[in-house]
């Protein structure tokens, strides 16, 4: 899977890593994906809600430990 953008939001607390990623999926074109890297642990909830509610998909959530990475795909 191709990646069109990459967010580190690593150190940042809710929400501030949901209100980085909807700011670098803005100029992207349906379709992109975005890979956003993240420790806080809200961010398992508040990724996949942000992604339903924004008409974004959340494509793939891996990593153990504190650190995870999203595959955001940028809907509409």
């Amino acid at each position: 899977m191709k990646v069109a953008a990459e967010l580190d939001a690593r150190g940042l607390l809710c929400p501030l890593p949901v209100l980085k990623a909807r700011k670098r999926l803005e100029p992207l074109e349906p379709g992109d994906v975005l890979r956003m890297l993240a420790d806080d642990p809200a961010a398992v909830i508040d990724v996949p809600h942000f992604c339903a509610e924004a008409g974004h998909d959340l494509v793939e959530v891996s990593g153990n430990g504190e650190d995870r990475t999203y595959l955001i795909r940028k809907g509409r």
